[in-house]
């Protein structure tokens, strides 16, 4: 009877159809063909032989600069020839005398190699300093003009010299306090911004986009250096929570952003065609200063709008209408592919850097008159600093709302008048989640369901109560420890012990060089076949604020040994919860939901997971999510709803197959190994998957199995076996990927090098078909897709074709 099912199932599943697709969205694939051809488009307009790109008169070095800058932000190397030629000639030729192209060459030569051109950073940058306009009598006082010191500034010249101050002084070149506080004057100055929070290309201009995105990334880099945020160094110690400085003008200007946000055009108020800005002109300079809005502030959002998607989806519907590759945009710059593509590239290459953790406000802004989910604003944002020297590559974090209420939308794109909260695959957008706060934690069961889901779909959460050094946040505390017993109720918060990979992830931490708190230690939650929560009871974050390079060097020994060893923590538990993997920032992570009491769909793969005693739930989601890659890669019919079926069940001899997981010992009572016999014996058909390779798991499936059918044993499926073949419409397996903690990439201990080898399965036969497959290798880790450092077993796209493979053989014997 079973095996008529399994055959009825399998004919249905095979030949289902697939629902009509929404609108395709921009991929990362797209993305990166796109930027690909920009790339080939500009390298075959260099010049080789001297290595430059036609320049503009009057800005010497200006546009090879700005083209360099663009091509490797894009992912050419340094060491590639045309690359190489174009820094030699950058470097070779005298130093320019203007500010854009001295601003553009800092940043190029800080892209490509700040160590080795450390003495031309620092000579640029100080041509920079010193004609920056300080005339007493000039209005315009503390900006940048095109060349002079007694002109007038405007904002356009300003914000690149701003940034170019800002990046050398990342690789190490000490910029005055004098030159920033000028700076941050010069932007604050009364009159210089609009009422409204705009601003123009000079005071008193119309407020446009671009102009308005220069203002933003300006005073963000300079609030960074000068303002004070609510962690200080006061008398030899730490101070926590104070009261930061207020940055008003910041905050209104994001406002009128977000007010006015466009991808289509370059928002203004009747600043027809002024420089830098106007629409619609200048769009592409106003789409590369809004990737910087975007990632300097860390916000996933532009008010309602996705700016990074919104972007890549203008910028690559207008590419294609271009034959060579490259742009061309409006107006007498613009129009020019040679300046209109490298902008383009910034704004698809820069924004692309992948989120290595996102910052999520849990309430709203106001709670007893403080943002509680947001002490230590610039927290984040240094600690993702650090996390960008260490693993030596370019990376992004966000704030997510958990408050964010959008419309739902059908199939055709229309609002159907519902509103939805967050979602958990939204927030798996984010591989880490940082929760802080020091009152209570209040969420609705909307948004517990989220947060139970995004762990379980693979996300990690890193919390903290922000307490001690003048924070109290024992409330925090209480309701955190209460929120995860409420989550994870088979799983309790512990004291991580110093051998703990959390503790050597990155960089060792030396347990003495930690704050003299019995309470500043690091807990975790194990879920999901790793620690996927880690908390603290004290403020990391207010280290993490004090931890970086522009500023206080000359603190006591002891206390930066302090901020250096919690930085340090926080870098290790990022590390530890991504081991340095990333998705793409464009890849929508997709989350298969059950449907509990709902009726499965005619004809649907119904799949039950057997309970046992030996960890039957450990990867809750490995299921349903090798059951979405039988919905969307093969074109299946399947039923999400979670079941879990106990052998003495009757409902076990309804399903064709059933699939188990765990990681510890278990055994059968005598009534259970004679139903699963019975079961076998009628044509069932059983997946086993021993999580994180546990030889306890694997050893009780194989001493129970033995007890059922003592003259049948186990034995390696065969390479050449159809499982491993496209023969039954699943995928060719003649290699898969291991990751194996014991085996470290000799170069870099974190990761566990990768070896390529045939899959191993172990079948049992029953009357002459295999009616059991056991992975020794772990499955359903990898098929949660949350990166373990000490999980031995395939990487997540091979575990999913394995099962997929096997379930696609159960249901066809």
């Amino acid at each position: 009877m079973l095996r008529s099912i399994a055959i009825a199932v399998g004919s249905l599943v095979l030949i289902a159809t697939i629902a009509p697709a929404l609108r395709a969205e921009v991929t990362a694939a797209a993305v990166d063909e796109s930027i690909k051809r920009g790339v080939e488009y500009l390298l075959s307009r260099q010049d080789r032989a001297s290595g430059s790109w036609a320049e503009y008169k009057g800005e010497p070095g200006g546009l090879t600069a700005l083209i360099t800058l663009s091509l490797l932000n894009s992912g050419v190397p340094k060491d590639n020839e045309q690359i190489e030629t174009a820094l030699e000639y950058l470097e070779k030729m005298p130093d320019p005398q203007q500010t854009y192209s001295t601003s553009l060459q800092i940043m190029v030569f800080c892209q490509a190699d700040p160590a080795a051109y450390r003495l031309k950073i620092a000579r640029l940058a100080a041509w920079l300093e010193t004609h920056q306009i300080r005339e007493a009598g000039n209005d315009t006082k503390g900006g940048w003009s095109y060349r002079s010191t007694s002109a007038r500034a405007d904002n356009s010249n300003t914000q690149f010299a701003m940034l170019a101050l800002h990046e050398a002084e990342r690789a190490g070149v000490r910029i005055s306090d004098q030159t920033w506080q000028l700076a941050l004057n010069y932007w604050t100055q009364p009159g210089m911004q609009h009422p409204n929070g705009g601003y123009g290309y000079e005071r008193g201009h119309p407020p446009s986009g671009s102009m308005t995105c220069a203002a933003i990334a300006s005073l963000i880099i300079a609030y960074d250096r000068l303002s004070q945020g609510e962690a200080r160094v006061a008398d030899g110690k730490i101070q926590c929570c104070g009261n930061q400085d207020p940055r008003e003008p910041l905050d209104n200007a994001l406002k009128w952003m977000a007010n006015h946000f466009s991808v289509d055009e370059n928002p203004s108020a009747g600043i027809g065609r002024l420089r830098g800005g106007g629409s619609p002109n200048w769009l592409l300079y106003y789409l590369y200063g809004l990737e910087r809005v975007g990632r300097m502030s860390g916000q996933r959002f532009i008010g309602d709008h996705d700016w990074y998607r919104e972007g890549c989806e203008k910028l690559l519907k207008h590419q294609k209408a271009v034959i060579h590759g490259g742009w061309i945009g409006d107006g007498i710059i613009e129009n020019d592919p040679q300046v209109a593509t490298p902008l383009a590239l910034l704004f698809l290459s820069k924004g692309r850097r992948p989120v290595v953790i996102a910052k999520l406000k849990h309430q709203p802004d106001a709670i007893g008159g403080s943002l509680d989910w947001n002490h230590h604003a610039r927290a984040i944002q240094n600690l993702t600093m650090r996390i960008e020297k260490d693993w030596r590559r370019d990376l992004s974090w966000q704030t997510i709302d958990l408050n964010l209420k959008r419309p739902e939308l059908d199939a055709a794109g229309k609002e159907t008048g519902q509103m939805l909260g967050v979602s958990a695959a939204e927030l798996l957008e984010a591989p880490v989640l940082f929760l802080s706060g020091e009152s209570n934690l209040v969420l609705t069961a909307e948004q517990k369901k989220s947060l139970k889901a995004y762990v379980e779909s693979g996300g990690f959460i890193f919390a903290e109560a922000c307490s001690g050094n003048g924070c109290n946040g024992a409330a925090f505390d209480r309701d955190f420890r209460a929120l995860m017993k409420e989550l994870f109720k088979d799983s309790e918060l512990r004291k991580l012990p110093p051998d703990h990979a959390v503790w050597y992830a990155q960089e060792k931490v030396d347990p003495k060089h930690l704050p003299q708190d019995s309470e500043f230690w690091l807990w975790g939650l194990d879920a999901c076949c790793r620690t996927s929560v880690i908390y603290c009871p004290r403020s990391l974050s207010c280290y993490w604020e004090l931890a970086q390079n522009f500023r206080d060097k000359d603190r006591p020994e002891a206390i930066q040994r302090q901020i250096d060893c919690v930085a340090a923590i926080g870098v290790n538990v990022v590390s530890y919860a991504t081991a340095r993997e990333l998705k793409s920032k464009l890849d929508r992570p997709q989350i298969a939901v059950s449907n509990p009491g709902g009726t499965s769909p005619r004809g649907a793969l119904v799949v039950a997971k057997l309970a046992h005693g030996g960890g039957d739930d450990d990867a809750p989601s490995a299921l349903n999510n090798l059951l979405a890659v039988m919905d969307q890669q093969l074109a299946m019919r399947v039923d999400y709803e979670k079941r879990k079926v106990a052998l003495t069940d009757a409902k076990l001899f309804t399903l064709p197959l059933i699939f188990a997981h765990g990681r510890r010992s278990f055994s059968f009572s005598p009534a259970e190994r004679k139903a699963l016999k019975d079961y076998l014996d009628r044509g069932g058909f059983l997946l086993a998957d021993s999580i994180c390779a546990s030889k306890e798991f694997a050893d009780s499936v194989r001493a129970e199995l033995k007890k059922i059918y003592p003259d049948a044993s186990f034995s390696r499926i065969p390479p050449s076996h159809e499982m491993f073949t496209e023969e039954l419409g699943g995928f060719r397996l003649q290699t898969v990927t291991l990751r194996d903690p014991q085996i470290r990439d000799e170069n870099d201990p974190l990761i566990a090098k990768p070896t390529q080898i045939t899959p191993l399965l172990e079948g049992l036969e029953v009357n002459g078909r295999i009616a059991v497959v056991l992975s020794p290798y772990d499955l359903s880790c990898a098929l949660e897709k949350g990166v373990s450092l000490e999980c031995k077993g395939y990487i997540p796209a091979d575990a999913a074709k394995i099962g997929a493979n096997v379930l696609l053989y159960a249901l066809q014997q």
